[in-house]
């Protein structure tokens, strides 16, 4: 019998709410308020989100942050910088003891990232997973998509979607980027670079690396294209089938406390300090 996960669509909200929301669902699945989730979600502005334990001070240009009016937080998850703009994400909590859940992290990125692969084939997108050589293994970037890692998505060797992962309370939270299109000088504008001959040669080569669905279809993809083509891959990549549902005023007030009191924070998104108290 095929087993039904939860499936919220959010719709558009700002950063430390987005973040908000997928820690909480982590939290609800840990305590067995709801099942197995997928959600999909976009951004109301720019966003940049860091990983939790990225330096942000040492590789985030803050005054190019602020000129394009982004949204700047910290993820649960680790990983480089991710720019989201132009996108669809997605998110996955699951149980860490789930029986088709590997212990591997890389195991795990490949088994969650099938409904990513299927996704793009649904979009006519010929992608496939990327196994990158020792030598990008050791590459070292703040810029998430000017690298590929183990199970993330490539069309023609240039990566076309990101992820994230941790592991929290028995919980699984994944989440991934899956742009639409993308601002190569908005992006370039968010990181420290030793000077602008150095900043610009990058932004060049950047095209050689990362590539986006518009570009790789040459045509334009609306964010509803997107939901509908990536809820089918999902069904279909993990086994799954999906039941909607929407948050209640309760977890809804439980999400604006959290993004209030961590993810609005110059603690949690510049300091890094320890992490507050559990909410809820």
């Amino acid at each position: 019998m095929q087993e039904t996960w939860g499936f919220l669509d959010s719709g558009v909200h700002d950063a430390a709410t987005n973040m908000a929301i997928d820690e909480s669902l982590l939290n609800w699945h840990s305590e067995g308020k709801i099942p197995p989730t997928l959600r999909f979600y976009g951004w109301a502005r720019p966003s940049l989100t860091i990983g939790q334990f990225q330096k942000a001070e040492k590789s985030i240009d803050f005054a190019g942050v602020q000129k394009h009016n982004c949204d700047f937080v910290r993820r649960l998850t680790g990983g480089s910088a991710v720019l989201h703009d132009d996108e669809l994400t997605y998110s996955i909590v699951v149980s860490e003891q789930h029986p088709r859940i590997p212990q591997s992290v890389r195991e795990a990125y490949y088994i969650l990232s099938k409904g990513v692969l299927e996704g793009y084939r649904n979009l006519g997108i010929d992608a496939d997973y990327a196994i990158p050589e020792r030598e990008a293994m050791l590459d070292k970037t703040a810029v998430c998509f000017e690298k590929t890692a183990y199970y993330e998505m490539i069309v023609d060797g240039k990566k076309i979607s990101g992820n994230a992962q941790t592991r929290k309370s028995g919980v699984l939270l994944q989440h991934g980027s899956i742009p639409i299109t993308m601002d190569e000088e908005m992006l370039f504008d968010m990181f420290k670079f030793s000077s602008e001959r150095v900043k610009e040669r990058q932004r060049r080569g950047f095209a050689n690396k990362a590539v986006s669905i518009d570009d790789i279809a040459h045509k334009p993809h609306t964010f509803q294209m997107l939901k509908e083509a990536f809820l089918a891959g999902f069904q279909t990549g993990l086994g799954v089938s999906v039941e909607p549902f929407e948050l209640n005023e309760a977890q809804w007030q439980e999400v604006r406390i959290l993004a209030d009191e961590k993810y609005r924070t110059d603690d949690w998104n510049i300091r890094r300090l320890k992490e507050r108290a559990h909410i809820g």
